[in-house]
């Protein structure tokens, strides 16, 4: 069966057909293409058959299901569960496979965070694997000798460089809670890695927008481009070196931190100007933490808490939202959109001032999470004139304070097995190929997480959001993140599990899924296709998907003050596994995106 199910995983990648079409249709159209192309996908499967798989299509099963951005990388994870395997090891394996044929998104070189829901104890834990500065690093590095900000300097190059976390990530996460050997999760990667993919088209774009920077990296041009070219879709990929990383680290996962990978690592940084050391990467451990957690209707939503800012400000936006009956109001009238916006507004404006690394600065969380916060906020809103961003300001600190004393390019993964363990995963090089750096020798493509933090005040970073001294470069913190792994419960029960990859618009992304399951009652697939909006204080533009929304709508936000940004046809590539009435799983992975659910 493993042989079987591996020789089907390069016959799925020579699929060459484009879901970017997807985005230019209005919603209903979109979705009905999303489902044709998803069809073609699953008929091509092995996993389709009726005594595998109990329904026609492989986003509707009993036993257990893997949704992620890359059909590769579900199909591994769907293997490991059908071995046996548990809901993290098949995240390990997805994790992993992800590394390998989306390196312009997520992968070793970089970090995340992670969401695990245990069934039985009906307990949710949050594993933070985030990238840490360097222990070189000072809030002063990326300015010049007149304090101005070096363009460029904390986005590409190994000066941009944080110490990555995943490996460490998914080794603890695996030790914590896995079932199937090390090795048998990591060989998935490792096979594919020594044997090649085809290219797609999103990595092709990847390799055509960021040409001139991997170019100027010797391990990154041989491997990312032709001779300084972009790559092209359908041409074989292949990662002899990263095969042999890999291949180590399912011998040793240390190495990355201690042994022969590190100090590859470690010469390579040193020689072109970068500040990770043996003893950054020697100290790197990963954190767990208790996941931020609040009610909206009848579910119990969790989150990821600091240093991510993306569970406090999903929690913040749904007890904003959640006064508000919603289905009389209507799925994305104005009055909705309306609403929306300006719960986006105010919890951006309360991250920029607030969120950082615990280890560094207090996080007011209980406070900014708090319903009776949102009450107070929530008299901020104008149902019929958007407040200019100007005039929204962080909230009080003599009420954050009494409050805190009252109450106690990214890829996206989502994993749910038979027992409904349920695994939600974000994990990130953050800009498409990270800073353009393969170390040398190790096919690792390394991040270029240093530009998430405030690298000088009021300077936006490449996602425009801007930061405060919470958030300013420290040795050994952790960037600020908006990923926002979630789980959702109710009556004791997994309800769903989402996430999103997408910078800023993380949080924002998967609060619309939530609500279009919760309070629309959208099925998996509908709720994470539907069109999109998003407002992140700064700048004051409410940024609209343009292929989704009735043009009298989004004329009736302009006519309420919003400036309407509708540049960006479509953003986030998300993706979700929902328990059904009945018990099964119905998953969905984003049509913006070229990722299948995988379950049987």
């Amino acid at each position: 069966m493993k042989q079987f199910i591996f020789s089907k995983f390069f016959q799925l990648t020579c699929l060459s057909v484009s879901t970017s079409i997807v985005i230019l249709y209005p919603f209903a159209i979109a979705t009905a293409i999303g489902e044709a192309h998803r069809a073609e996908k699953i008929s091509q499967s092995p996993a389709t058959s009726a005594s595998q798989v109990p329904y026609p299509f492989l986003d509707r099963a009993s036993n257990g299901m893997v949704a992620s951005a890359h059909p590769l990388a579900s199909q591994a994870g769907l293997a490991i569960l059908q071995q046996g395997g548990n809901a993290i090891d098949a995240a390990v394996a997805t994790t992993f496979v992800i590394s390998v044929v989306e390196p312009f998104s997520a992968g070793i070189g970089g970090g995340g965070f992670m969401l695990m829901y245990e069934a039985k104890k009906n307990e949710t834990k949050a594993l933070d694997f985030r990238e840490k500065a360097p222990l070189k690093a000072s809030r002063t590095m990326y300015l010049d000798a007149q304090g101005k900000v070096r363009p460029q300097a904390s986005i590409n190059g190994h000066l941009a460089i944080a110490v990555p976390g995943t490996v460490a990530g998914m080794y603890e996460a695996h030790r914590h809670a896995g079932k199937l050997p090390w090795k048998t999760v990591i060989a998935p990667a490792i096979q594919i890695a020594q044997s090649g993919f085809p290219v797609s088209k999103p990595l092709a774009n990847a390799s055509q927008e960021r040409l001139e920077i991997l170019a100027k990296d010797a391990d990154a041009k041989r491997l990312f481009t032709r001779n300084g070219k972009p790559l092209q879709v359908g041409e074989r990929l292949v990662q002899q070196d990263l095969a042999a990383t890999l291949r180590s680290l399912s011998e040793n996962p240390n190495s990355f931190y201690t042994g022969k990978t590190a100090a590859a690592i470690a010469q390579d940084m040193a020689a072109n100007g970068g500040l990770i050391t043996l003893d950054d990467l020697k100290q790197y451990r990963p954190t767990w933490r208790a996941p931020v957690c609040g009610n909206f209707l009848k579910a119990r939503v969790c989150s990821m808490p600091p240093p991510s800012s993306g569970g406090v400000h999903l929690l913040q936006m749904l007890n904003l939202i959640g006064v508000t009956d919603l289905k009389p109001v209507g799925w994305h009238s104005p009055d909705a959109l309306h609403l929306f916006a300006e719960s986006m507004r105010i919890a951006y404006a309360d991250r920029a001032t607030y969120l950082g690394d615990p280890a560094f600065v207090k996080v007011p969380v209980a406070a900014l999470t708090n319903p009776k916060y949102a009450q107070i906020r929530r008299r901020e809103i104008n149902p019929t004139k958007a407040t200019p961003s100007n005039q929204v300001k962080a909230g009080d600190p003599n009420l954050i304070q009494q409050l805190s004393r009252e109450s106690n390019e990214t890829s996206h993964l989502t994993v749910v097995d038979r027992d409904r363990n349920a695994v939600s995963l974000t994990f990130t090089v953050n800009l498409r190929f990270g800073a353009g750096v393969v170390a040398k020798g190790t096919g690792i493509l390394l991040n270029n997480e240093m530009d998430d933090f405030a690298i000088a005040p009021n300077t936006p970073n490449a996602f425009g959001l801007v930061g405060g001294e919470a958030n300013a470069i420290a040795p050994k913190k952790i960037p600020l993140s908006s990923m926002t792994p979630t789980i959702v419960t109710e009556n004791g029960r997994l309800r769903m599990t989402v996430g999103a990859p997408g910078g800023s618009t993380i949080i924002t992304t998967v609060l619309q899924i939530v609500l279009n399951v919760l309070a629309y009652d959208m099925t998996a697939k509908k709720a994470v296709a539907a069109p999109r909006i998003h407002h992140q204080w700064l700048p004051d533009k409410l940024m609209i998907e343009q292929w989704g929304f009735d043009p009298l709508t989004v004329e009736a936000l302009r006519q309420r003050g919003h400036q309407i940004d509708e540049s960006r046809p479509s953003w986030g590539n998300a993706t979700a596994i929902v328990v059904q009435p009945d018990g099964s799983l119905e998953g969905a992975a984003d049509p913006r995106g070229e990722g299948i659910a995988a379950g049987f």
